[in-house]
């Protein structure tokens, strides 16, 4: 009997240690955002537009489908926020999208409420395809390389892997 007590009080107090230390354990992290499109129209729907969120350090992506207006939730592991490494992107939607390096991911930073995040950028995307103006330079990196090798443009060459042995 006096076993059983000792017991109970031994519950009791770990479940009060337990508490005490994680009380972070129970407040999830929601990243709250919005998709926007530049050429579409007033009313168009917004709905089941992919958002993917990566942190760093986190093996698993959080998805988030957006609703009619653009706006998306997803819950975040709130040990990868704290530490502001993480981005989200458009993955896709019911229909082909178009979408800037810069316009397509985002930064994830902490909003005004303790619990909520937010994209630190607007992710938009256009449903026609765009014109080269509008998709920015695709200038290629060059390298600098010595002209006295008299090789042409750096820019000007393809990796590639030489296949050996085909049978």
């Amino acid at each position: 009997m006096a076993y059983a007590h000792h017991h109970q009080v031994l519950l009791f107090a770990l479940s009060l240690i337990i508490i005490r230390i994680h009380p972070s354990a129970c407040q999830q992290q929601i990243l709250e955002g919005k998709v926007s499109c530049l050429d579409c129209t007033h009313h168009y729907h917004f709905s089941d537009i992919r958002v993917s969120v990566k942190c760093q350090g986190v093996n698993k992506l959080a998805m988030a489908t957006t609703e009619d207006d653009g706006s998306f939730k997803v819950a975040l592991p709130s040990s990868s926020v704290n530490n502001n490494n993480c981005i989200a992107k458009i993955l896709g939607g019911p229909v082909q999208l178009y979408a800037s390096r810069k316009n397509q991911v985002s930064e994830i930073v902490k909003g005004k409420d303790q619990n909520i995040c937010t994209i630190s950028a607007p992710l938009s995307f256009m449903t026609s395809r765009p014109n080269k103006k509008q998709l920015g330079s695709s200038k290629t990196v060059d390298l600098p390389l010595p002209p006295e090798w008299g090789l042409a443009p750096s820019s000007y060459y393809v990796p590639f892997i030489p296949i050996i042995g085909i049978p």
